[in-house]
């Protein structure tokens, strides 16, 4: 690993990007040729207030230091999704936060001293998404009826504070911050609750005509764990430490409102984060494989984690991890959507067998209890993943970020992807064609 986190970015510039910004509506129009009903995207946080909001607190407040550009461009984004037959499903912060609340270069070079700590500053930040959840609620009530409030919290935290790394490193990019760790995750179940709560009391529009003006959710990267040798104890409990740092304590939190603020073991009730989820998205990809170390090598949050570190980036590809990923939801007792899922390389001639392969055992979970409501392939269009920028694809259809035009063209995995959606089912020939794994 390297010692500068600054080194795993790809230097790739945004300009570049795949203008879904001003091509949502040929966009929509593609996921409705692949016989989709339904597309997960996101609002920016900073694009809605560029600017701080911390003596604002009614709506009229808020809205008069909003942009009103980007409030009326997301109108025209869900009335272009609506006229498509699209139903969006809204995550309000996919981990980017506006530059008033997180100086992420400055807390990358000086966090102890950096103004604007992002989460870190846990009381200004809980209460200033709060905000922007019940003014977004409000604003886009008539029009959207399914919320989900963070994307992939550990995302944030570890990345973040913890191992910044060439797989994924997120701001402010700092290591081994074990106190900044914690506080980042229990501000995130914090953030979430209060913005249940203001979504709940902003969005009174039943949009979609089913009784229920919203449902509100989280969507978290959740990911079975096996030890390296099934056969050594020493693995075996590190996967167990690791399942229990990577999915049971914060889901613990967010569905039960059990906080383990220390990492270690120690849980604490709160009552006022508990019962404050409809759902909760799944997203999964791959299976970290762990191994077990003499001796911890984090040793402040001990005794949670006499794991090798270094063997979380052996991944591989696992179709079977969806079924006990589904499963988690069902041992929760809350309803869940597949809100990610797809092949790293959507190029790959590989794609659609992982895609297949990882449906076939979805459709085992669903019959086996797992109450699943829907399923996202992530994602529609190439875009930017991070740190790595343009250098993984992971789109249906291909971006030519070099064109002016940003040119689409439908891949392989697209084209199978169109056929199971309009089948409702994984046609029987592509059962044959991609065997069980």
């Amino acid at each position: 690993m390297t010692s500068d986190p600054l080194t795993h970015l790809s230097g790739d510039r945004l300009s570049d990007g795949p203008g879904h910004w001003e091509l949502f509506d040929s966009d929509f129009a593609r996921a409705r040729s692949l016989h989709l009903s339904a597309f997960r995207l996101s609002i920016d946080w900073s694009r809605i207030f560029p600017v701080a909001t911390d003596d604002a607190v009614t709506f009229e407040q808020l809205h008069a230091i909003a942009n009103l550009r980007s409030v009326e461009h997301y109108h025209a984004v869900f009335r272009s999704l609506r006229a498509h037959g699209l139903e969006p499903f809204v995550t309000l912060n996919h981990q980017t936060l506006p530059l008033w609340i997180h100086d992420s270069v400055g807390c990358h070079r000086d966090i102890d001293h950096c103004s604007n700590r992002g989460w870190l500053d846990r009381e200004r930040i809980v209460r200033e998404i709060a905000k922007y959840a019940g003014f977004v609620a409000q604003e886009y009530g008539g029009e959207v009826d399914t919320w989900a409030t963070l994307n992939e919290p550990l995302a944030t935290s570890l990345p973040g504070y913890l191992f910044p790394s060439p797989d994924r490193s997120n701001p402010p990019a700092v290591m081994l911050r074990y106190a900044d760790v914690k506080t980042s995750i229990v501000a995130q179940l914090e953030a979430h609750a209060r913005m249940y709560d203001a979504i709940k009391l902003a969005d009174l529009v039943d949009a979609d005509g089913d009784g229920n003006p919203s449902d509100v959710g989280l969507v978290y990267a959740a990911n079975p764990v096996a030890p390296k040798n099934p056969n050594d104890p020493s693995d075996v409990r590190a996967a167990e430490h690791v399942f229990y740092l990577w999915n049971s304590a914060f889901l613990n939190g967010v569905i039960r409102g059990d906080v383990d603020a220390k990492l270690d073991g120690n849980v604490v009730h709160r009552s006022d984060l508990e019962h404050r989820i409809d759902f909760i998205g799944l997203n999964y990809y791959t299976r970290p494989v762990i191994e077990g170390r003499a001796t911890a090598q984090l040793p402040e949050l001990s005794p949670m984690t006499d794991f090798n570190l270094l063997s979380i980036g052996t991944m591989e590809e696992y179709p079977r991890g969806i079924y006990e990923v589904a499963m988690l939801a069902r041992n929760y007792g809350i309803p869940a959507v597949i809100s990610e899922n797809g092949a790293p390389n959507a190029a790959d001639p590989g794609a659609p067998r992982y895609l297949v392969n990882h449906l076939r055992w979805l459709a085992r979970a669903i019959r086996d209890g797992a109450p699943i409501r829907g399923y996202y392939y992530w994602s529609l269009i190439d875009n930017l993943e991070w740190n790595h920028g343009f250098g993984i694809r992971m789109g249906l259809y291909s971006v030519d970020n070099r064109d002016v035009y940003k040119k689409r063209a439908m891949r392989e995995v697209g084209a199978t992807y169109a056929r199971i959606a309009a089948a409702g089912v994984v046609p029987s020939d592509l059962l044959e064609a991609y065997p069980e794994q």
